[in-house]
């Protein structure tokens, strides 16, 4: 049987540069401890694996910003201090808003 076809889903609106600079920043925390704690010689290639991980993400976020740059305004990461569509619009649900009461008439004595 031939059903109707669902609609496409819309791709997630992330802020992909909050995420890149979440996953540096913790990159940056291990590698002072590691600079504090001074892991023994046949350790020492963690340090470079914080290193090239901090790499990786200022290079994730020059690539993020840089595709950033070539999309329309309203397909850009949603900015922390603007609220997102979602948000604005309220939640994508069936069900119609909550309205107050209609006002009951006043009894006579």
């Amino acid at each position: 049987m031939n059903q109707p076809r669902l609609p496409d889903l819309q791709p997630l609106r992330t802020n992909n540069s909050a995420t890149i600079l979440a996953g540096t920043g913790l990159w940056v925390v291990a590698l002072v401890v590691l600079l504090i704690v001074r892991p023994g010689p046949d350790h020492q290639w963690w340090i470079w694996t914080c290193v090239s991980g901090i790499c990786g993400g200022l290079f994730g976020l020059w690539f993020v910003r840089r595709l950033d740059r070539g999309k329309a305004p309203d397909e850009r990461e949603p900015s922390p201090d603007t609220p997102s569509s979602a948000e604005s619009t309220g939640p994508a649900t069936a069900t119609s808003p909550i309205l107050p009461a209609p006002p009951v008439p006043p009894t006579a004595p």
